[in-house]
This record gives structure tokens, C-alpha cells and sequence, in this order.
């Protein structure tokens, strides 16, 4: 053990970790996906569909964001073993599953589908839609009577204060915050595949657009 520490040693034990060792953290698009259409349909009280199968290539092999993380190559010795295991960090051998059960998600999660029934009406009539940041903007004000304009906004603001937070959240649940854009990228595609025919929605260019 105490030639390998030695300078040749060292040198060798690197040569052995950039020849045998791959350490790839992919975002789990497909997980994520997944985890968003589940609570999109519970705030939109969509029933559940057909489920979604996850992204695959002409081969059928999974696509690179659901590759598995590789820490060791074949024949890794124990000593090399060890090395690794003090390399790899735990976010980047976690499993490619998306945690969105802790009581802080499930909190945001009620507050939607309890404020999803105020907010229908609205989607149906065009005064608002969907945002292309995965938040719900104000599209048409006219649509709503004078009356009920100001609980319209309030009931906006409300919904995307939790959407920020539930992006927010699932990014910390899984420790990663650095997810949180990919997270918010998933759901405003998904918010939109799930709302009902005739709900509006942002394009990328901020076009409105009907579904």
C-alpha cells in the first residue's frame, strides 16, 4: 500500500481513473416528465390517460438523459474501488427517479387543485392561459366582468407564487437546485399537453396560440 502512494504509484492510479472512469449526471428528463404530468393533471383534475412511454432511440436503447451514471470501469481493483467512492458524489450516482412527495410539494400541490376551479373559467373564457415559463399570465382582462377583474389577478398571482415554489421545491427534493430551470422547462410543456381544447397558451416566441 505504500509504494501506491508513492509519486509512480500516484501517477498510475491516475492514469487507471482517466482510462476506466466515466461520471456522466444527465437531467432525468424522463422521470421528469413524469412527476410534472402527475401533478399537472391533479391541479387540472385531468383523469389519468395513457401513460407516456419514456424517450427511446431508433435502437430502443434509452436516450442519453436516462443513461445510468458510471462510476468504475471493468476490473476495477479495490483499491480503485475505494478512490471512487470518495470521487463520485452522492447526487451524481442518485437514482434517475424525481422525489415530489415531501410535505412542502404536497402543501403547494393542495393549494393548486383547491384554487384549480376558480381558475378554470378563466382558461375557458381566453382571459388567461398559459405563460411559457410554466406560469399562468393574464391574456385578456376584457373577458373578465369588472367586478370579479381584481380576484382574477389575485387568484394569478396566488397560482404562480406556488408554481415558483413547486419548481423550487422538487429541484431541493432532490437535491439539486441547480435543476429548478429544466424542472420549470418540463412543466411548461406539460401544462400545455394536459389543459383541455380551447385553453390558450404562450408559444416560445410569447405568440399566444389555442390548443
Amino acid at each position: 500500500m505504500k509504494a501506491l502512494w508513492s509519486v509512480p504509484g500516484l501517477a498510475l492510479l491516475f492514469t487507471l481513473l482517466a482510462g476506466c472512469v466515466t461520471i456522466n449526471i444527465y437531467f432525468p428528463t424522463a422521470a421528469a416528465e413524469e412527476a410534472a404530468r402527475a401533478i399537472v393533471r391533479d391541479a387540472l383534475q385531468v383523469p389519468d390517460g395513457e401513460v407516456v412511454p419514456e424517450p427511446e432511440s431508433e435502437s430502443g436503447a434509452l436516450l442519453p438523459a436516462e443513461q445510468p451514471v458510471h462510476a468504475g470501469g471493468v476490473g476495477a481493483t479495490p483499491v480503485l474501488a475505494w478512490v471512487l467512492e470518495r470521487l463520485v458524489s452522492p447526487a451524481a450516482a442518485q437514482s434517475p427517479d424525481l422525489q415530489i412527495e415531501t410535505p412542502a410539494i404536497n402543501r403547494i400541490r393542495a393549494s393548486m387543485r383547491e384554487r384549480s376551479p376558480q381558475l378554470a373559467p378563466h382558461f375557458r373564457s381566453g382571459a388567461i392561459g398559459f405563460g411559457s415559463n410554466a406560469d399562468v399570465v393574464i391574456r385578456d382582462l376584457s373577458e373578465v366582468p369588472l367586478r370579479d377583474r381584481s380576484t382574477v389577478q389575485r387568484l394569478v398571482s396566488e397560482e404562480n407564487s406556488d408554481r415558483d415554489s413547486l419548481y423550487r421545491e422538487i429541484a431541493r427534493a432532490n437535491d439539486r437546485p441547480d435543476w429548478e430551470r429544466q424542472i420549470r422547462e418540463t412543466f411548461a410543456r406539460v401544462w400545455v399537453e394536459e389543459a383541455p381544447s380551447g385553453y390558450w397558451y404562450q408559444d416560445r416566441n410569447g405568440q399566444w396560440q389555442q390548443k
